[in-house]
């Protein structure tokens, strides 16, 4: 006979599974993006039907939300060639993932604009980062179109490391804010332009500095700002 435990943990995969594949072809617009993308760490080569770029030795593993990608915290990484999120003008950008410790920060899922002549890295990047603090960690989350940035960070919102948690960025055109588990860490008034075509890196940040040791699992990126209800399930208890 299943546990309760059991029984809550594939209620939440399932619930997973079919936003996976229900919601990731919808299109707000015809023939322009999604409003909703998924990406699942389920594999290396690619993530999101995007080709990847492999740095370390980034591992699938099993997990209770099931496969996820490990990385060692030394110079494991994934560059993925998109930018999800790119001409978005309000957002949401969720991230399922397991932060197990090392180095204080951390620099875990980085997208980045890229100049369309030269190709390089502009300063319009949206951040997802940690910081270590003994045994726990706080959420540290930056969003930057050129000059204009919001950085949000709640020392005193600490989590204990080596769990499963949700993290979000929310943008609805005039504040952001982020999220632990459906709970506000921080917000602030900014105005964010639209992002042009970038790249990805998780795992790191895309200079290949503050390596990330932990998994990551899934991450959902929705072109509108939602509510907490909305968010992706939160991970079972474990």
């Amino acid at each position: 006979m299943m546990t309760l435990e059991t029984v809550v943990r594939l209620a939440a995969l399932a619930t997973l599974a079919a936003i996976y594949l229900g919601l990731t072809s919808g299109s707000a617009v015809q023939g322009g993006p999604a409003e909703t993308t998924v990406w699942t760490f389920d594999r290396i080569e690619n993530i999101g039907g995007h080709k990847t770029t492999v740095l370390g030795q980034p591992k699938v593993i099993d997990s209770p939300m099931g496969k996820a990608v490990e990385f060692d915290g030394v110079d494991d990484a994934l560059f993925v060639e998109n930018h999800p999120l790119a001409g978005a003008k309000t957002f949401t950008w969720e991230a399922i993932f397991r932060p197990d410790g090392g180095q204080r920060e951390q620099r875990w899922f980085h997208l980045s604009e890229r100049d369309p002549v030269t190709g390089a890295d502009t300063d319009s990047r949206l951040l997802f980062e940690i910081r270590v603090v003994d045994d726990a960690w706080y959420l540290d989350s930056h969003s930057q179109s050129g000059a204009v940035s919001r950085t949000l960070m709640n020392k005193a919102a600490r989590h204990p490391l080596r769990a499963w948690y949700h993290v979000a960025t929310v943008y609805d055109g005039k504040e952001v804010s982020n999220y632990v588990n459906g709970v506000q860490q921080g917000i602030g008034a900014v105005q964010l332009a639209p992002h042009g075509p970038g790249h990805t890196s998780v795992g790191t940040r895309i200079n290949k500095v503050s390596f990330f040791k932990g998994a990551v699992r899934l991450a959902r990126f929705t072109r509108r700002a939602l509510s907490p209800g909305e968010f992706l399930p939160l991970p079972a208890k474990q």
